[in-house]
């Protein structure tokens, strides 16, 4: 494995809880690269536990609200797991800051491996968290990964359909091949340059003139509520020309035939709440339910503890995790 340089401190957006042991830990993908990840044990807890891996939102980092979450579920009762995403944060790959709609799928499978054959853990008992842009990609494991036993997308964003069509589909075929233009051209730029521009995040300074959604996330993104160093939203954005392959390979086009257990959430004032009804409704099964919380827009769900609805998703991992 990759020799990862980690952060001994603390230095989450969120306070340390004296309920939960917390320690860092690695462990690779099946593409050869190394994940760096927090684990929180619930303190004092004995035996095999249920298991959550969590990860999002799309160019976040484990110490923010995907931390929060893990840290949460585990004063809950769980073992769980945060973890950077290849080529994020902590962990490793080369180059930095680019996303795969395959090696991010495969990224969860390897947080499950880690978890199936951990001491502290019941494999037959894991489950996965993905938050905003993870969410899709936490479903799209679901449906090739059959000892997921549950999954929660808060807020989910279907990151291949946000990339072909826009905002609120806004985008037609000759507006996709006019971003396609762009988009290899800026590969192009790159190659003359050999190194790769970073494009994208949240912007700033704000214009005046920018929807609600966007002010949600700089927001978020943007001030201690939740900005980081390592976080790619907080500092510039990713590749922007990992898009084409978002773009031309949809994910989730098997998430019909997914079998175990499935939670939907989203604010009911979310701008992304039409991506994550459009795939409940395509979820079978009477194993799948759709949350909305109400009042809450996108980001409310990404670290609000007092509106995330944490008895909801807990009540729903007892249920398909037990024993």
């Amino acid at each position: 494995m990759e020799n990862l340089h980690l952060t001994a401190e603390w230095d989450k957006t969120f306070p340390q809880s004296d309920k939960v042991n917390h320690t860092k830990v690695t462990f690779p993908n099946r593409y050869g690269i190394t994940l760096a990840a927090d684990l929180y044990l619930p303190a004092g807890a004995e035996g095999r536990l249920p298991a959550v891996a969590v990860c999002g939102p799309f160019g976040a980092v484990k110490e923010q609200c995907s931390g929060l979450y893990a840290q949460t579920l585990a004063e809950r009762g769980f073992l769980t797991v945060a973890f950077d995403p290849s080529f994020t944060g902590e962990s490793g790959g080369e180059p930095r800051y680019v996303a795969s709609p395959d090696i991010n799928t495969e990224d969860f499978c390897a947080a499950v491996d880690f978890l199936s054959i951990h001491d502290r853990v019941d494999p037959d008992r894991i489950g996965i968290l993905g938050i905003c842009g993870w969410g899709g990609l936490a479903v799209n494991a679901a449906a090739v990964d059959t000892r997921i036993r549950a999954t929660v997308a808060s807020t989910l964003y279907d990151m291949s359909r946000l990339s072909a069509r826009g905002y609120f589909d806004s985008m037609d075929a000759d507006a996709r091949y006019e971003l396609r233009r762009q988009l290899n051209a800026c590969r192009t730029e790159d190659a003359r340059n050999g190194s790769y521009a970073l494009a994208g995040g949240v912007a700033d300074p704000l214009p005046d003139d920018v929807p609600q959604f966007v002010r949600d996330y700089y927001d978020y993104y943007k001030t201690p509520r939740g900005y980081h160093l390592r976080s790619l939203n907080s500092n510039g954005g990713w590749n922007r020309t990992s898009m084409l392959s978002f773009l031309n390979q949809p994910i989730l086009a098997y998430s019909d035939e997914i079998r175990s257990a499935v939670l939907v959430v989203h604010g009911e004032k979310a701008h992304s709440r039409y991506f994550g009804e459009e795939i409940f409704r395509k979820l079978t099964g009477d194993n799948k339910e759709l949350l909305i919380v109400p009042g809450a827009s996108h980001t409310d769900l990404y670290d609000r503890t007092e509106i995330i609805p944490f008895d909801r998703i807990e009540a729903f991992l007892n249920r398909y995790l037990a024993k």
